[in-house]
C-alpha cells in the first residue's frame, strides 16, 4: 500500500520532496487502546509537554497500557504525572468503553468511517478530533484528511500557500491529488511541521 500511495503523491511535486525528506512510519507499534489514551493526553498540549506527560503516565502503569491497569491505577498518582482531572477521567471512559466493544482494527474492519467516528464520540472525551486520529493511526484508513489538526492546517499553509492563511475548501482543493492517500499525506505533512518546530 505504502509504495502504491508514494506513487500517486509523487505526482505533487510539494509531496514527492517530503517523501525524500521524511520517514512519517517510525511511530511505535502501540496497541490500539495505548494509541487512543495517547491521543486524549495529546488534547490541547504542545507536541513537547504531551510527550513529557505521556512518558510519565506509561511510567506510573509500568508501560503496560490497557484498560484494566489504567482503572486500576492511583487517580492520585495519575495527576501527578501531568493528567489533569478530566483527561483521568476520559481515558478511564475509553478504557470502560473498549472492555464493552471491540474497537480493535479487526473488530471495525467493515465498519464505515463516519460510524466509527459517531461510535468513539459517544465516549464522554473522544471529540472529532481524536476519533479521526484513532481513524488515520490505528484503523490505518488510507484516506482521511484531519483538517480539524491544527498541525495540519498550518502545515498546508506553509507548504502550499506560503505561510498565508487557507480555507478548509482550498485545503480540501490541494488535497484532491492525494485521493485516495490522504492519510499517507498527512502523515508526511506532520513530519515536515514537526520538524521545522
Amino acid at each position: 500500500m505504502r509504495e502504491e500511495a508514494e506513487a500517486v503523491l509523487r505526482t505533487d511535486p510539494v509531496m514527492a520532496e517530503l517523501i525524500d525528506d521524511h520517514d512519517p512510519y517510525s511511530e511505535p507499534d502501540w496497541s490500539e487502546y495505548e494509541r487512543l489514551s495517547i491521543s486524549i493526553i495529546n488534547q490541547q498540549l504542545s507536541t513537547a509537554s504531551a510527550a513529557a506527560v505521556r512518558e510519565r503516565v506509561f511510567e506510573v502503569l509500568d508501560g503496560e497500557v490497557t484498560p484494566e491497569t489504567v482503572l486500576a491505577a492511583d487517580e492520585a498518582e495519575l495527576r501527578e504525572a501531568g493528567l489533569s482531572r478530566m483527561k483521568v477521567e476520559y481515558v478511564r471512559n475509553a478504557a470502560r468503553a473498549f472492555e464493552r466493544e471491540d474497537f480493535s482494527r479487526e473488530g471495525l474492519a467493515g465498519v464505515p468511517e463516519e460510524e466509527v467516528v459517531t461510535r468513539l464520540t459517544e465516549i464522554k472525551g473522544i471529540g472529532e478530533w481524536t476519533a479521526r486520529m484513532y481513524l488515520l493511526f490505528v484503523l490505518e484508513r488510507e484516506d482521511v484528511l484531519p483538517l480539524g489538526d491544527l498541525a495540519v492546517r498550518r502545515g498546508i499553509e506553509q507548504l502550499y500557500g506560503d505561510g498565508e492563511e487557507l480555507t478548509r475548501g482550498e485545503m480540501r482543493e490541494i488535497a484532491e491529488g492525494w485521493r485516495p492517500y490522504r492519510s499517507v499525506a498527512t502523515r508526511y505533512i506532520w513530519a515536515e511541521y514537526e520538524s521545522e518546530g
